[in-house]
């Protein structure tokens, strides 16, 4: 099963047959995160004044300030310290915190397919610390993955991002009940 996606065998006259999701093509490849991603690292934003350029650190948004550490490349936040298991998107233009990376998508690599990889890796089990959770860049880096080519990266994103789109648009429905 790869990313929550069973595949399937059937039996034609020919003999045994792989059917798969019409998107697969078998060419999939194990990778380090560090040929997949640029892990990126946040900085202090104190000095910085008010603006519209959103900050974030482990927990999510903080607050916006006038400048950006990623004006044009959408990315991955995952923790340095404190919640490292809680990867989410960041949507460019962004500043994220000391405390927080940011994984940009290498060429090739598509941000939604990456997403859904970041949220499968057992971040907990790569903790550094003995007190406050911590990752490093080269933990990072070093975690093997299973990525396809960009066009199935991107299709396999895309059903990834639908699907949590529609669990977001429905938990909005509950609140509004």
């Amino acid at each position: 099963m790869i990313l929550g996606i069973q595949r399937s065998v059937s039996i034609d006259q020919a003999g045994l047959r792989d059917v798969t999701a019409p998107f697969f093509s078998h060419a999939w490849e194990q990778r380090k995160l560090s040929e997949v991603v640029n892990v990126r690292s946040g900085m202090d934003y104190k000095h910085l004044s008010e603006g519209d350029i959103p900050v974030y650190g482990t927990g999510g948004y903080m607050l916006s300030v006038d400048k950006a550490l990623s004006y044009s490349e959408d990315a991955i936040g995952i923790g340095r310290k404190g919640t490292i298991d809680k990867p989410y998107l960041l949507r460019a233009p962004f500043w994220t915190v000391d405390t927080l990376f940011y994984a940009v998508p290498r060429d090739k690599s598509d941000l939604d397919f990456i997403h859904a990889v970041f949220q499968r890796i057992d971040w907990k089990q790569k903790d550094e610390s003995t007190g406050v959770p911590s990752l490093s860049k080269r933990t990072i880096n070093a975690v093997n993955v299973i990525t396809p080519d960009e066009a199935e990266q991107h299709q396999i994103g895309a059903f990834f991002a639908s699907l949590d789109d529609l669990i977001t648009l429905h938990q909005r429905k509950q609140l509004n009940i």
